[in-house]
């Protein structure tokens, strides 16, 4: 009773799960069917809005499309207006290009019959000039350099007074312009600077401290003075001279090595062989170090940058400080020409720095030419050379030792090379020297007809010569003098300038009785 009472449960339940299923999947149909439509209805009204969007963006565009076509239609008018208006102008310039063409053509065809015509004329002018000559030359029986000649000494005979008053003022004129520019120019300069005018002279001679010491420097059987000759490459001469020995030799390096190698060796007083080779060491290695050090101390004192310069050349540099010219000391020379040639560059508006370093090496061969064959300046350089500089600057050297240097650089090197050595003090010459000097001067002035006597004065700086006024007129002691001073110039050797005087006096004595 019981099981059947849960089956009939059971089969109510069923029952109503059955038709409440079947309820709720009509209701969600009902549901569903309804959504759908409204879901239609909406997507037909957006898509009614669209339609009706898109005829109203087509309306615009072809608004603006039509807009733009009338634009592009009128700026195409306009474009075409402006090209028919621009051909136009072209035509008109082509036309008026050739009617000037047309005219300078006819232009050129008539001076072309001009030049014919002009030509023309011109030969039958010189035709009847060459027959009037010819005729002039048959009645006067004179040739046309032959009455040229005749016509000049005519007129240099009656206007000689006129021709030598001119030449001299002229002279005079140009002569105290151009000296009183120069003087002003290197006094400029000079003032500026200021240096030792003491002359420097290398010494040869080494002091003893008695004769015995000679005995140890000759050494047995002179085995010490021939180790020091051999090493050194000097001549030791020990003679008489009581508590001296000299020091021979070319090379003033060397001369120096030697010297200080045996003032150290005396001051040891330890002397052989094997001494002295240390000895000799020892200067050289000390006497590099001075030598660079002269060198850099050199390119400070004219602000030339030392690392600009190879370590190599600032030594051949500081060798100059061991060599004298004529007494003078290299080194301190080439920095005096150095600073001149600076300050003159400043006045004349050259190259500072180029003149300052030109001046500087100018005398750089003058370092090893004692171990190397061919003069000063060419060895100078072609060391400049070999170490990078640039030709305005090398040619330098060589220029101090022409007469016309090609650079302007060049001449203000060689002016202050002469400013320097021929300073008062500078250098030093022997007596002999001096006298050979002055008695050349003279008798190349002696060795011109007319001249009466010459006097070399003024230290030689100046030539006076008397001429015979019976032999020699006004207007041929101005060439007189230009003459002798060329011939200084081309076969003597002095430092500066040499003034020539050229002196013509008539003097006339009666007595009255």
């Amino acid at each position: 009773m019981l099981s059947l009472d849960i089956t009939l449960v059971l089969t109510a339940g069923l029952g109503v799960f059955f038709i409440g299923s079947f309820v709720g999947y009509a209701i969600r149909k009902v549901v569903m069917k309804n959504k759908a439509r409204s879901v239609e209805e909406r997507a037909e009204k957006i898509l009614q809005k669209a339609k009706a969007q898109e005829k109203e963006i087509l309306l615009q565009a072809k608004e603006k499309a039509l807009v733009a076509l009338e634009e592009s239609k009128k700026e195409v008018t306009d474009r075409r207006r402006e090209m028919q208006s621009q051909q136009q102008r072209l035509e008109q310039r082509e036309n008026k290009f050739d009617q000037q063409l047309l005219a300078l053509e006819d232009r050129k065809t008539k001076l072309e019959q001009q030049k014919s015509e002009v030509e023309r004329v011109r030969e039958k002018i010189e035709e009847i000039k060459n027959e009037q000559v010819s005729k002039l030359q048959a009645i006067a029986g004179l040739t046309r350099e032959q009455a040229r000649e005749e016509l000049f000494h005519a007129i240099e005979e009656a206007e000689k007074e006129t021709l030598v008053n001119r030449t001299r003022k002229l002279e005079q004129v140009s002569e105290e312009e151009i000296e009183r520019k120069a003087r002003q120019v290197i006094s400029l300069a000079v003032q500026r600077f200021a240096s030792s005018h003491v002359v420097d002279a290398t010494t040869t001679m080494v002091e003893l401290p008695s004769d015995e010491m000679k005995g140890r420097i000759i050494g047995k059987e002179g085995r010490n003075i021939k180790t020091l000759e051999r090493l050194t490459g000097c001549e030791l001469i020990i003679d008489d001279t009581p508590e001296m020995i000299m020091i021979s030799g070319f090379s003033p390096v060397r001369r120096q090595v030697a010297l200080r190698a045996l003032q150290a060796l005396i001051k040891d007083g330890r002397i052989q062989p094997a001494r002295i080779e240390e000895a000799i060491t020892d200067a050289k290695k000390n006497l590099a170090k001075e030598m660079k050090k002269a060198g850099e101390d050199a390119l400070y004192e004219l602000g030339v940058p030392v690392s600009s310069i190879d370590p190599k050349l600032i030594s051949i540099l500081g060798r100059l400080k061991f060599r004298t010219s004529y007494g003078q000391n290299v080194l301190q020379h080439s920095i005096e020409v150095a600073r001149i040639s600076g300050m003159l560059a400043e006045e004349l508006g050259a190259n500072v720095f180029d003149s300052k370093k030109g001046g500087l090496f100018h005398d750089i061969g003058k370092a090893v030419d004692h171990d190397m064959q061919g003069a000063h300046p060419q060895i100078g350089y072609n060391i400049m050379k070999k170490f990078g500089f640039p030709e305005e600057i090398a040619y330098q050297s060589v220029a101090h030792h022409e007469d016309k240097p090609k650079t302007l650089e060049g001449v203000i090197v060689k002016a202050a090379d002469a400013i320097s050595g021929a300073r008062p003090g500078a250098r030093r010459n022997t007596l002999e020297e001096y006298i050979q000097r002055l008695q050349n001067l003279e008798d190349t002035a002696n060795s011109f007809e007319g001249v009466e006597k010459a006097y070399a004065i003024q230290a030689g700086r100046e030539v006076r010569v008397f001429v015979k006024p019976t032999d020699v007129d006004e207007l041929s002691s101005q060439n007189l003098a230009r003459e002798i001073a060329k011939k200084i110039e081309t076969e003597l050797t002095y430092p500066g300038e040499v003034r020539v005087t050229v002196i013509r006096e008539t003097r006339v004595v009666e007595y009255a009785r």
